[in-house]
């Protein structure tokens, strides 16, 4: 799996990027020029919900979620190791959700032939992000969840 984490990293990397080249061009389009364009806030936005998606599975993949250890830190090896394995099902389960639902999302805006506001380009294009990244965020999930269940799951927050 070192190639999908390469994947990952790389079109995390240039969705940043290009986040952050529209977003401060804008920005000087706006004050220098007193007009912006009309489809970067549009891009942005989408790029954004890649980012994020990408985002989970790269830190699903380094075990490095925000968790609440209140009650993992009390309790035994044993349960602390069942307690992962719930919380790694349910990710599992909530991601693999958004996949399902974004395929049907994807398929609804392709048959009703939605398009962008601004960039009148087909909206299934840009939605395809939910499914494409939820999917990266199962896969991670799943992978993790497996480990977890072998007992050869990694210390959380390394890599």
């Amino acid at each position: 799996m070192h190639l999908l984490d390469r994947v990952e990293e790389i079109v995390a990397a240039v969705c940043l990027s290009v986040m952050t080249v529209l977003a401060f061009a804008n920005v000087v389009a706006r004050y220098v020029f007193s007009a912006s364009f009309s489809f970067s806030e549009e891009i942005t936005t989408y790029l954004f919900v890649l980012l994020s998606l990408l985002g989970t599975a790269i830190a699903a993949r380094r075990r490095a979620h925000l968790g609440l250890t209140i009650l993992t830190d009390l309790v035994s090896p044993k349960v602390r190791r069942i307690l992962h394995i719930i919380g790694y099902l349910f990710a599992v389960a909530f991601t693999g959700a958004i996949f399902y639902y974004g395929i049907l999302m994807v398929i609804s805006q392709r048959q009703l032939g939605q398009v962008t506001a601004n960039m009148q380009w087909p909206e299934w294009i840009f939605g395809s992000f939910v499914p494409v990244g939820a999917l990266l965020a199962t896969i991670r999930f799943a992978q993790v969840l497996v480990e977890e269940i072998r007992g050869n799951g990694e210390k959380e927050g390394t890599s």
